[in-house]
């Protein structure tokens, strides 16, 4: 009887202990995760370049966990006028140094559905810059892109 306070206290610290594992398990070690607005964008196509964003009336925001990524376009008249835009996509991604691997599982252009693509990613505090060629011998597309994000959360 003389040992109960001991053990509860050993119970409780254990419990705090468990909780705090728990915690730094679901802390993520990826310097990706979180939300990012894309604040530039342009598309290199032999000797053209062709500035892609920003877009007026059009936001773009990717958001990575560690192994999913998602990203979203719209415009900023909630779909009220001429300038309508709507594009989202997701899939799985790995980061291995400063190569970024996509698989794009879902995408509004269902051409760029099911495929694979490798850039090079760039992290410098709150800031991403992706870049790399997109091909897709379907969809006739082959092309550099330099993407860069600043992140919001």
């Amino acid at each position: 009887m003389k040992y109960l306070p001991f053990i509860a206290i050993a119970i409780s610290l254990l419990s705090c202990s468990h909780q705090k594992e728990e915690s730094s398990a679901a802390t993520s070690t990826s310097p990706l995760v979180g939300t990012w607005k894309l604040i530039s964008a342009r598309s290199i196509q032999g000797k053209d370049t062709t500035i892609t964003a920003p877009v007026a009336g059009q936001e773009t925001i990717k958001i990575f966990n560690d192994s999913y990524f998602a990203f979203f376009t719209h415009d900023l008249n909630h779909g009220t006028d001429s300038s309508a835009v709507y594009g989202s996509g997701s899939g799985t991604y790995t980061l291995v140094k400063d190569v970024y691997s996509e698989h794009l599982e879902y995408c509004s252009y269902r051409g760029w559905e099911d495929k694979d693509f490798s850039f090079v990613m760039q992290i410098s505090k709150d800031t991403i810059i992706q870049s790399g060629i997109e091909k897709i011998d379907s969809l006739n597309i082959n092309h550099e892109i330099v993407e860069t994000y600043a992140r919001i959360r």
